[in-house]
């Protein structure tokens, strides 16, 4: 077995490190999301933690790890019989990405069950965690349905394993830590939610300490077992310490005082539910534990607040993670009067009144809703008229607020990855057939089962009540769902969108699409086009985030090199194509239908627009047309591209165009533009 890195020896990384230390003296604080670029130590950490967990008793053969002193009643492997149980070290089991859900939660063997009534159970993952860590590097990658197995496990502390009318179920309460790189996507927010605590990580620019993590780095490639001997001594000071703070835990007072700061903390941020407010007593009451006190002080509420609650205070993928300290001291500081005692007759706790110590209330703007929003993007190009259409470069703008746009889905059925934008098969969704399985038997289709054994019973010899099943009988069930798609934009950024309203309201409107792909699970790319030159401003990606800070920055002005735009676009999609056949794209074309520049350029955009619709690309044309007299050539465009034509307005859920519009991949709808609102 490889000899860890050990935990002391990573070099930095404070908050990362305190953050684990505090999970593994209260397992309760519910876990930890690292979150950082690559090849800062995020995976080192957190598999470095496992050797410092101390050991935990288990009954002898449970291969469930039930707990000698309360097993579990309805484990499996039970019943079992109350006793010293076995000692053995605490488990760190890693998640693959791209696990199955078997081999998550287990797998019954139908056959048996079928033929013999026996409950063959093949324990997963979660039974393997239970009463350890479960770590799942590149958490945000992970399947939409395995996320959802590791909700429910987590909320209910055990997994239920139910396969047509069979089901076994076993306790799985574990440590859940994720590390992510924010570039690669964000994460859902029913799982971020369950990270008790996240931190932010990055390397250090500091020489002397790069040069350090570098030295240790190399000392522990050329000899693990040599240098972790040489950590010994601090790794063993850090396991005691662990175990002291876990005796002290049950004795650690957490006072009303703290109670209220950390209630008026969360009210502050307005942060949603109440598990922010649970978390945050939880891992206050654990770091006084941690520094060996039985009080916990304002401070340790403060630094409870910096780890549990950033991650909670996002409302869309586009806002930044984070929390205003200077917002947070001074709701501490206004809250902090002290506990009265039995005694005191003065309910406000002294002449001071409620602020107590004579401190002075906040100014009115310090805590109120928008207390944290100083970092707030600027309107661009206030005070400044823009310049006319079609000359050099404009500041950008700042987008509109972003609405709730109508679903488009790309037409026909795909097998991409698991999304919620266009029909597709996979292994989860309504079952619509049933097929011989390839492989393993994932999800059985019991009426087509019994229909092929059925025939077959008296030549086997069927006796008794039992169905006699054979390998050959079983058939795996189909199932429709929805998959993700590749959403690309392709952005007109010239001179002829540049006016100011018009381009904040089109910068609202991929705002709009980018937040709907966000939730659709879709990938996203981005590529504009202006002046003389299309540019890929961002390659197909998970980061969504990532996009909208590119359209934040997109500056317009110059010509409109449509074809030029529509090329580049064919290309990215060709390119992709080859890395992810599976995965089927929409075009989402931004533009007012104008082509200007070059010989023939109305021309030359039409014969790219046929590109995409030879290849059987799903394609939408967002018209930006403005005014009251409209050259309609935002449609001619759609029906280029067999795709579908709708108007700004027509974007909107909520608009009077009617219901959800499909995008047609393979019949032109150009007529659509003539159904704008009156």
């Amino acid at each position: 077995m490889t000899t860890p890195f050990p935990f002391t020896a990573v070099v930095g990384q404070d908050d990362l490190r305190l953050a684990l230390l505090l999970n593994a003296v209260s397992p309760a604080v519910g876990g930890v999301l690292v979150r950082g670029e690559k090849g800062t130590a995020k995976s080192t950490a957190v598999r470095a933690l496992s050797a410092l967990l101390p050991e935990v008793a288990v009954v002898p053969g449970c291969r469930f790890s039930c707990d000698p002193a309360a097993p579990d009643p309805a484990c499996p492997d039970g019943p079992h019989e109350t006793g010293p149980g076995a000692q053995r070290p605490a488990r760190m089991v890693e998640l693959p990405v791209g696990a199955s859900e078997d081999r998550l939660v287990g797998a019954l063997d139908i056959e048996r069950a079928l033929a013999e009534g026996v409950k063959a159970f093949e324990p997963g993952l979660l039974a393997d965690a239970h009463r350890g860590i479960l770590y799942v590097d590149e958490v945000n990658l992970l399947h939409d349905h395995l996320v959802d197995l590791l909700l429910d496990a987590a909320a209910m502390g055990a997994s239920y394993v139910e396969r047509e009318g069979v089901s076994v179920r076993h306790a799985a309460r574990f440590l859940l830590v994720g590390t992510m790189n924010p570039e690669e996507g964000e994460l859902r927010p029913q799982l971020l939610d369950r990270f008790g605590l996240t931190v932010e990580v990055a390397a250090s620019r500091e020489p002397d300490q790069r040069v350090e993590v570098v030295r240790r780095r190399l000392a522990y490639d050329d000899d693990p077992e040599g240098f972790a001997t040489r950590w010994a001594d601090e790794e063993s000071s850090v396991r005691a310490r662990i175990i002291a703070a876990r005796a002290l835990l049950p004795s650690v007072r957490l006072g009303d005082g703290a109670l209220r700061q950390i209630a008026a903390t969360c009210a502050a941020f307005e942060v949603d539910g109440m598990r922010a407010d649970i978390v945050m007593a939880r891992t206050a009451t654990a770091l006084a534990a941690w520094a060996g006190r039985t009080d916990v002080l304002a401070e340790d509420v403060r630094q409870a607040a910096l780890l549990a609650l950033p991650h909670r205070r996002r409302r869309n993928p586009f806002d930044a993670p984070g929390l205003d300290e200077n917002k947070l001291d001074e709701t501490l500081e206004e809250f902090a009067k002290p506990e009265p005692e039995d005694d005191d007759p003065d309910p406000d706790g002294g002449p001071d009144g409620p602020g107590g110590g004579g401190q002075q209330p906040p100014e009115p703007d310090s805590d109120g809703p928008q207390g944290d929003d100083t970092g707030a993007r600027p309107e661009a190009g206030e005070g400044g008229e823009p310049q006319p259409s079609g000359s050099g470069e404009q500041q950008p703008v700042r987008a509109s607020e972003p609405f709730r746009t109508k679903a488009l889905s790309v037409p026909g059925i795909g097998e991409g990855a698991a999304g919620r934008r266009s029909r597709a098969r996979t292994e989860h969704g309504r079952t619509t057939g049933a097929k011989r399985p390839q492989g393993a038997l994932t999800k059985l289709h019991l009426a087509a089962t019994i229909q092929a054994a059925a025939p077959h019973q008296l030549a086997r010899g069927r006796a008794g009540r039992g169905l006699v099943v054979r390998r050959d009988d079983l058939r795996q069930a189909t199932r429709e769902g929805r998959e993700g798609n590749l959403v690309l934009f392709v952005v007109d950024a010239s001179g002829s969108m540049a006016a100011r309203q018009r381009m904040s309201a089109v910068k609202g409107a991929v705002l709009s699409l980018l937040l709907d792909a966000y939730q659709r699970r879709d990938k996203v790319g981005l590529v504009t086009f202006r002046g003389s030159a299309a540019d890929v401003a961002l390659p197909p990606t998970s980061s969504v985030d990532a996009a909208a800070v590119r359209l934040e920055s997109l500056p317009t002005g110059g010509r409109t090199p449509l074809a030029a735009g529509l090329l580049k676009a064919h290309d990215v999609l060709r390119v992709e194509r080859l890395r992810d056949p599976a995965r089927r794209a929409l075009v989402v074309l931004v533009t007012d239908g104008r082509a200007t520049g070059g010989p023939e350029p109305v021309a030359l955009a039409g014969r790219a627009a046929r590109l995409f619709a030879a290849d059987g690309i799903a394609s939408v044309v967002v018209d930006c047309e403005s005014g009251p007299v409209r050259l309609g050539l935002a449609g001619q465009l759609a029906g280029e591209l067999e795709g579908t034509a709708v108007t700004l307005d027509e974007l909107r859920a909520d608009s009077i165009a009617g219901l959800v519009r499909d995008v047609q991949g393979n019949q032109g709808r150009s007529g659509s533009s003539s159904r704008r609102a009156a």
